[in-house]
């Protein structure tokens, strides 16, 4: 165990160098932060891994949002009964993409939208963002996103925070694309730990976020002035400043709210248009590589590739190559392919082993692969300028490599304590 314990530990400190040797700029990191941030991630995963309070914590946390997306489906019901399972009042055997992921936007916008009207969310995350901005060295509002997407989704999270996109130089907002690669969605956390280890999926949502401000700090570190450390409100004002409309005065409320509501319709084909074609495209790609030899795939070569990434969580050569696998398996398609497959089994430690059963379920437990690229694109391209989505877009590569070292992170982390 002393020397995969000393491998693991090499492997987390090499998933930092990949992340130093990307980095946009270099002189610009924020080392005493991310010390801060790493120290705090080693922390909350002995806690997590060590006591039952701490996953009660989250676990409480989860579901709250969960009851939200429940609620969220109601209103999908009454217009689409048979699109929706009988556990919340349809008749649908299964719930698709859509419906699962995409439908609650229509409550969960309009919702945060009306707390930002009558001043409320505003309020929240500039004293949240002022509390975790002091501990972490980060700007207010990127410390308050990093919470809010725990367990509220990447297309979610950004959609509620559409005033302050907006508001944020296009620099910042790429950032909000790299750490929106690294969450989850509350909706599908009963799901996850019915498939894998529970304890672990609900310790890896805090570890990611955490390594998310870390890679991100990393890999696009953005200077932040105090007169841009602002949250945003309705009518363009800061925190510093009464947020109104023209002649003093909101818009009308339901003006207000029917206008949100449209915003969120608009959001859903977006970001649908933008999954159906990245998943077309690398479905496309693999047929052209099995035409070259049936054996080719994404999968396969990125299993190839992400080998030595998983003999650095302290495993050894067959567990190293099969965990590669399932690496290249859920980039390419998503995390849940990758649980059904491994669900009869994942649970036998005398098979597995704990160490390899913690790093698998926390590497899991999040949306970094490639279609999530299109959802965050397509998300962006309903909420912010021309200049920002043409930045975005083109760091594409930057939001695939975050999401990567977030869940590499992640997993060797857990697995220092794990054995």
């Amino acid at each position: 165990m002393s020397m995969y314990l000393i491998v693991n530990i090499i492997g987390v400190l090499v998933y930092l160098g990949i992340a130093f040797l990307f980095s946009k700029s270099k002189k610009t990191i924020n080392w005493k932060s991310t010390a801060i941030v790493l120290v705090l991630n080693l922390v909350i995963a002995w806690i997590l891994t060590s006591f039952s309070w701490g996953r009660d914590a989250v676990q409480a946390a989860a579901n709250g949002f969960n009851w939200l997306v429940q609620v969220a489906y109601q209103g999908i019901v009454f217009a689409l009964p048979n699109w929706v399972t009988p556990q919340f009042g349809g008749t649908a055997k299964s719930m698709n993409f859509v419906t699962s992921a995409l439908l609650p936007i229509l409550l969960i916008v309009p919702m945060f939208d009306i707390l930002t009207y009558i001043g409320f969310l505003p309020w929240i995350i500039k004293w949240i963002g002022r509390g975790l901005s002091a501990i972490t060295g980060q700007p207010k509002f990127e410390s308050f996103f990093s919470v809010e997407m725990m367990f509220l989704g990447n297309t979610e999270a950004l959609a509620v925070s559409r005033l302050q996109i907006q508001s944020m130089r296009a620099e910042r907002n790429v950032t909000l694309a790299m750490m929106s690669m690294s969450c989850i969605t509350a909706s599908i956390v009963g799901a996850y730990t019915q498939m894998v280890p529970g304890n672990y999926v609900l310790t890896a949502i805090p570890l990611n976020i955490l390594n998310a401000i870390i890679v991100t700090n990393i890999l696009n570190p953005v200077k932040v002035t105090d007169e841009e450390d602002t949250i945003a409100k309705i009518g363009g004002g800061s925190d510093a400043e009464e947020a109104e409309m023209e002649g003093g005065k909101k818009e009308p409320f339901f003006s207000f709210l029917g206008d949100s509501i449209l915003g969120a319709g608009r959001l859903i084909l977006i970001i649908a248009a933008n999954v159906i074609a990245f998943v077309a495209l690398a479905a496309l790609i693999d047929k052209l590589l099995g035409l070259i030899n049936p054996w080719l795939s994404l999968e396969h070569i990125l299993g190839i590739i992400m080998f030595p990434f998983a003999w650095l969580m302290g495993l050894n050569v067959h567990d190293a190559f099969q965990f590669a696998q399932y690496m290249g398996t859920k980039l390419v398609t998503n995390e849940f392919v990758v649980m059904g497959k491994i669900a009869p089994t994942i649970h036998n430690v005398q098979m597995y082993g704990a160490h390899y059963q913690a790093q698998l379920t926390v590497f899991l437990t999040s949306f970094a692969n490639f279609s999530t690229t299109g959802m965050i694109i397509g998300a962006f391209k309903g909420l912010a300028d021309k200049q920002t989505n043409g930045l975005i877009s083109k760091n594409v590569g930057y939001m695939l490599l975050s999401g990567i070292l977030v869940s590499l992170l992640s997993a060797g982390i857990v697995g220092l304590f794990v054995w």
